[in-house]
């Protein structure tokens, strides 16, 4: 008897969850999950990330600031999710591309500048802060976003680790490992991803073969969504009901928020090279902060006046974050050793020692 093998069929596209439109205009029946003073607190640390972009573009090219990754185009996939977030009690674990998120978490925006400057202090995270730091090797902080949230599981507390990464990061295998193990242990886990279209160059179309990346979730045993990643109201409404499942004891959900990075991937990468002009202009008629500031303006929440009291507003506070990074001292060689672990090992008091004992003649104490 010949027995014929019984294929399962290929998944098919499904069109990802959306509630506003580039109008600004609710679906026809639905309700904003997210009230007016709440959209606005969303919408100024949106607003914020953008300036802070090009404060910090515009000092990178003056080689006061080291590379970084911009977030322009994807502010509402990173805050839609963050304001879900409760800051008591739920970790944040970034990639490289969520500082409005990290901010209303409690993260110092001076440390930020700090960071890409390459000063130690800008990795101190303050205690009480549930954040990680920034994570630029590849999915590599998908691992630790298990662990945490498994962590919590065996603790019983009722938080949840949200973990953000790129569609690049998913043709990792880290990110096989962290949904595998998180599915077997049913880890309190919200997995993030911001699928802006490029891993740097390389386009999304030549990374998978599948329909979608939301898709895979099944597999590892927990639901998979996709959402408009540019509608702000879209974002927040499956990430809350995400988390709200992770508080139940329902496990690790995967959410695929289809946005697009408006400009390079990094300072040093150039997109003109490979992103065609007319695709730019089609998702520049998406921009995520447009949308959001033409819905508050129909509740007659937002007009010209207020944006530009905004802007100028968010402009002050840019200054204030770079001047106070410029009052910390200059880094000195003992910070190396400094918030290695909790307490300083017997190793690392030896490699301190012997260090700064070489350096011996500068102004650095001997230890």
């Amino acid at each position: 008897m010949r027995v014929e093998p019984q294929f399962l069929p290929s998944t098919e596209a499904v069109e990802p969850i959306r509630l506003l439109d580039e109008a600004g205009r609710l679906a026809p029946g639905a309700e904003a999950p997210l009230d007016p003073s709440r959209t606005l607190e969303a919408l100024r640390f949106m607003m914020f990330g953008r300036a802070f972009d090009a404060r910090c573009w515009s000092m990178q090219r003056q080689g006061r600031l080291g590379t970084f990754a911009p977030i322009t185009g994807q502010e509402a996939a990173i805050m839609g999710s963050a304001m879900a977030a409760d800051p008591a009690r739920d970790w944040l674990v970034p990639q490289y591309r969520e500082l409005p998120a990290l901010l209303r978490h409690g993260y110092p925006v001076e440390r930020v500048v700090l960071y890409r400057q390459g000063h130690p202090a800008g990795g101190f995270v303050p205690p009480g802060v549930r954040v990680m730091p920034y994570q630029v090797s590849l999915a590599a902080q998908l691992p630790h976003a298990v662990g945490i949230g498994w962590g919590m599981k065996l603790q019983a507390q009722s938080g949840v680790a949200m973990v953000y990464f790129g569609d690049g990061a998913s043709s990792e295998g880290d990110f096989h490992e962290s949904c595998n193990l998180a599915g077997i242990v049913d880890a309190p886990v919200i997995f993030l991803l911001q699928n802006n279209g490029w891993a740097i160059s390389t386009p999304r179309s030549i990374q998978t073969a599948g329909s979608d990346i939301a898709s895979r979730a099944p597999a590892y045993g927990f639901p998979g969504v996709s959402v408009d990643g540019n509608d702000l109201m879209a974002v927040y409404l499956v990430t809350a009901q995400a988390v709200e499942r992770a508080r139940q004891g329902g496990g690790p959900t995967l959410i695929e928020a289809h946005t697009y990075r408006m400009g390079a991937h990094t300072t040093a990468d150039d997109p003109s090279r490979y992103v065609d002009p007319e695709t730019e202009k089609g998702w520049a008629r998406r921009d995520p902060i447009l949308r959001v500031q033409r819905y508050l303006a129909q509740l007659g929440e937002w007009s010209e006046d207020r944006d530009a009291q905004w802007r100028k507003e968010i402009e002050a506070d840019v200054d204030d974050a770079f001047e106070r990074a410029s009052r910390f001292p200059p880094p000195r060689a003992s910070d190396l050793y400094e918030h290695v672990f909790d307490e300083v090992t017997p190793a690392l008091a030896r490699q301190r020692r012997w260090h700064l004992q070489e350096a011996a003649g500068g102004d650095e104490e001997t230890g």
